[in-house]
């Protein structure tokens, strides 16, 4: 790819509601410009026209890589299509943004590996918790502090989720983030055991995943992730993650933000750290997008927990849970 300047001008393909989240952070950045909009049906473009006015969108990824002047896509479709669709971006030599996780499963994200280059620089994975400010803060402090004896992560979310998005495991939807963040912390290093238990509901649904790793260094990790909390909870739930080292420990609260709204019920109007209002985007999406188009222009490697390398350990790491939770 020939060197570029100026902002980075970007696609995002899917307009669910990460998609929609994208394509609004992007419209409102600096660093890059939004030229291009790609939905399965044309009613999704539709609805974005008026918050997105004057982007092109199109129905097909072939033809919008050709009639597009995008450099550069995020892609934020369904999991099942993220193979094919970023199959078909990097053959036409574009950079990609691949929300997580690569695929449903590691063979089919194993079948990436000849169209990413050796450090990724063509592909990086998006991960919004390795942008989160608090998480950003905690990890300067654990770097600073010394070595991990005990990392203890926990992400609750709805228990409507089960009835909602029926087989959906709390092990690969919603403990992946915080394995990912663990990733980072232990800078990659390859646990040396896995144990994971599922609690079920009466219907046979896992509401509960229970983790535990163990790194050569002796730090233990230990993982949490359900569909529990009741309607009373904040909307998504909540997050917490301790990490404990010789004579410190550090706690981040990352979900919901700390503003609370009482009106005829109480409400958490922040809960992820994602705006894309009038003053334009802040928070860990923002920052993942600026990161991202730094990465396009080569101003920076991707950063540890992002690159395609990455993502296939932390899936590597799931299936080993899930293996380990299926024999209990």
């Amino acid at each position: 790819m020939q060197s570029q300047s100026g902002p980075v001008r970007i696609g995002v393909v899917g307009l669910g509601r990460f998609g929609r989240l994208h394509a609004l952070t992007a419209a409102g950045l600096a660093e890059c410009e939004l030229v291009g909009l790609v939905a399965r049906r044309q009613t999704s473009i539709d609805a974005v026209a008026d918050e997105l006015p004057g982007v092109p969108g199109w129905t097909n990824l072939d033809e919008a890589i050709h009639e597009s002047t995008a450099e550069a896509w995020i892609v934020a479709c369904t999991t099942a299509e993220h193979v094919s669709v970023a199959r078909s971006l990097l053959t036409a030599g574009k950079r990609v943004l691949l929300e997580k996780p690569i695929a449903d499963n590691l063979e089919e994200a194993e079948s990436l590996a000849p169209l990413v280059q050796p450090d990724s620089a063509n592909l990086m994975l998006g991960h919004i918790v390795l942008f989160n400010s608090e998480f950003q803060q905690l990890r300067e402090e654990v770097a600073r502090l010394g070595p991990i004896s005990f990392l203890d992560s926990v992400r609750h979310r709805p228990a409507s989720i089960i009835a909602k998005f029926p087989g959906e495991n709390p092990l690969q939807a919603a403990m992946v983030h915080d394995l990912y963040m663990a990733q980072v912390l232990v800078n990659r290093a390859e646990p040396v055991s896995f144990h994971s238990r599922y609690h079920r509901t009466a219907s046979g649904e896992v509401d509960l995943a229970i983790a535990q790793l163990q790194w050569p260094s002796g730090a233990i990790g230990s993982f949490a992730a359900s569909y529990l909390t009741p309607a009373g909870m904040p909307p998504r739930g909540f997050d917490r993650t301790e990490v404990f080292g010789a004579g410190w420990c550090v706690r981040i609260n990352p979900n919901p933000r700390p503003l609370e709204l009482w009106t005829e019920q109480a409400a958490w109007p922040l809960a992820l750290e994602i705006r894309t209002g009038q003053i334009g985007p802040t928070g860990m999406m923002a920052e993942e997008l600026r990161c991202f188009c730094r990465v396009v222009r080569g101003e920076q490697p991707v950063p540890v927990g992002a690159t395609y390398a990455d993502g296939l350990q932390v899936q590597r790491w799931m299936d080993k849970l899930a293996a380990s939770a299926e024999r209990a």
